[in-house]
């Protein structure tokens, strides 16, 4: 179980329904014992009438029914007695209200503990009493129907465990309400670490509760750490760059000299090895600079970045091409600007160098990642071909200028960020070069 609120809900339903169930079982429990014990001063009290009712008489002892309660005599009342001597003589004397219900005299003196069955199936309940009276060893036992008790017991259960339903719905939502409300700093900051994502945002918050202020401060700390440690390693890795190609250009012009003209094998060789020193330079470079994720908070605004690329193009390639890009308004890409400007660099540059008239960048969202698209109307590439020319230096026309290193570095960009790269035909006529990317 993963929601937080469901085990919060769960737990507390189960504690108040034990505690409920208990409460509940110990009040009708305590209320029962109370009740038996205030008509067990009734029935005591009753025993007490009927021994001061057993008087002498001309054939000995008798009951002055004057004395009797009414209830003793009208059948099935639910008051009922019984009178049993030691010398069995006279027989047990039992009240009118039993009729033909023989009742079983209490085993013991006191209130009896357990229920007896009573005529009409009342539940009785018993108490016994023994007494000497003119000489005579007598006990008496008298009972009350209990069963009207326990009928009204019943229906205090039943109408408590609506009323318990009912506060339990009650507290459940209120519950309900105040983790929700409590919760909502976590939701704030699970929503902050989306945007952080996206690129919305370069850090979190400090406005938090007390228990969350650890948890932002080491984020934010880790944050400002990552991005630090980026920068440094993106400028030494630009320094190493710097400092690398000034020697190999040093090395290329010496390569040219005529000094090598009257060794044009080892001039061959040599202009060889220091182009693919060159490619892997660039290559590693690359990699290097992609291997970490993107700047917290980073992201690419089309409409910013857009114009002046495609003004940059136009300028590059000024021979009359139609250079266009659609993207939905105020839409930016979360990811850092350098890369998406040198994937979308390479990409229009190759564009415009095999087109005839026209160039396309389109950028939309589709599900939860981003499409790009780039058309042109130039001769398009053999489908047999296409997968060979995403690699490094591979260059399909020789005398286009450049190295053949353009497509390479957009497949190392796509495949760092866990996208996927196609080459299809064009609506234009030309090439497509679809790229998806998912969101980061």
């Amino acid at each position: 179980m993963r929601s937080i609120q469901r085990r919060l809900s769960l737990g507390l339903v189960s504690v108040l329904l034990i505690v409920g169930l208990v409460l509940a079982q110990t009040s009708l429990w305590l209320l029962d014992l109370a009740l038996r014990r205030y008509l067990e001063a009734g029935l005591r009290h009753h025993a007490e009438t009927l021994l001061v009712a057993t008087v002498r008489g001309p054939n000995g002892l008798q009951l002055n029914e004057q004395r009797l309660q009414a209830a003793y005599d009208r059948p099935f009342s639910g008051r009922y007695f019984r009178i049993d001597f030691a010398s069995g003589t006279p027989a047990p004397w039992r009240s009118r209200s039993l009729w033909d219900w023989e009742m079983t005299p209490a085993t013991q003196p006191g209130l009896q503990s357990e229920l007896a069955v009573g005529p009409n199936d009342q539940q009785l309940l018993a108490f016994r009493a023994d007494y000497r009276r003119y000489g005579q060893q007598m006990s008496i036992t008298v009972a009350q129907d209990y069963s009207p008790i326990l009928t009204s017991f019943r229906q205090v259960q039943y109408v408590g465990l609506g009323l318990g339903g009912g506060a339990l719905l009650l507290i459940l939502l209120l519950q309900r309400l105040t983790v929700r409300n409590s919760l909502r700093p976590l939701e704030r900051v699970r929503v902050q670490l989306q945007q952080l994502q996206q690129g919305k945002r370069s850090s979190l918050d400090k406005e938090v509760p007390l228990e969350l202020e650890p948890l932002v401060t080491q984020i934010n700390h880790l944050l400002a750490h990552t991005e630090e440690h980026l920068l440094r390693s993106r400028n030494a890795l630009g320094n190493l760059g710097h400092a690398l190609k000034t020697p190999l250009a040093v090395l290329v012009s010496l390569a040219e000299r005529d000094e090598l003209k009257a060794h044009p094998q080892l001039q061959a060789t040599l202009r060889e090895q220091l182009q693919q020193i060159e490619q892997r330079l660039s290559r590693e470079l690359g990699r290097a600079r992609l291997a970490g994720e993107a700047l917290p908070g980073a992201q690419f605004s089309c409409d910013e970045e857009l114009l002046g690329l495609f003004s940059t193009l136009g300028m590059i390639h000024n021979r009359g091409l139609e250079l266009t890009w659609q993207a939905a308004p105020g839409l930016r890409l979360p990811w850092d600007r350098e890369d998406l400007l040198e994937m979308l660099g390479n990409l229009l540059d190759n564009a415009c160098k095999w087109a005839d008239t026209q160039v396309r960048l389109s950028i939309q969202q589709e599900g939860a990642g981003f499409v790009l698209w780039v058309d042109d109307d130039g001769p398009g590439i053999d489908e047999v071909r296409r997968e060979e020319v995403l690699e490094r230096g591979t260059r399909l026309d020789e005398q286009v200028q450049g190295h053949g290193l353009g497509l390479g570095i957009v497949r190392d960009i796509v495949d760092a960020w866990g996208g996927q790269i196609e080459m299809l035909d064009s609506p234009l006529g030309g090439l497509r070069v679809s790229i998806k990317l998912p969101n980061p």
